[in-house]
C-alpha cells in the first residue's frame, strides 16, 4: 500500500461514525451505541536496485462500549457487558482462591502436627 492511498483510507475509515452509531429511534427514546476504537499505523520507504518503493500498513480494533439512551430530556449511560472478560476474571479470581485456600490449608496443618 502506498502512503498516499493509506491517507486516503485513514480519512475513509477514522470518522465519527466508527465510534458512535446512527440513532435509533422508538417510542420517545432514542439510542445511540458507541464503541471503544484504537489503532495505529505506519509507513516507510526506501530504494533498491530497481528503484524506489514505499509501504504503509494501518490497523483498527473495536469493542462495544456501551450506548447513550435518551428519553424525554434524561440522557443515561448503559455500559455493554463482555462476558467472555467477566467470565476469565470470575475463573482468575477462583484459580488464585483455590491456590491461597490450599496453601492456608498446608500451612494450619503443618503447624497443628509440630
Amino acid at each position: 500500500m502506498k502512503i498516499d492511498d493509506l491517507k486516503t483510507a485513514a480519512g475513509d475509515i477514522l470518522k465519527s461514525s466508527i465510534v458512535y452509531a446512527e440513532p435509533i429511534e422508538k417510542d420517545a427514546v432514542t439510542v445511540i451505541a458507541a464503541a471503544s476504537v484504537s489503532g495505529g499505523g505506519g509507513f516507510g520507504n526506501g530504494h533498491d536496485e530497481k528503484g524506489q518503493g514505499e509501504g504503509a500498513g494501518l490497523g483498527l480494533h473495536g469493542k462495544p462500549a456501551g450506548a447513550f439512551i435518551v428519553k424525554g430530556d434524561r440522557v443515561r449511560w448503559q455500559p455493554a457487558v463482555d462476558v467472555n472478560r467477566l467470565i476469565a476474571v470470575v475463573g482468575v479470581v477462583a484459580v488464585v482462591a483455590l491456590i491461597v485456600g490450599g496453601r492456608i490449608a498446608r500451612a494450619e496443618s503443618t503447624r497443628a502436627a509440630n
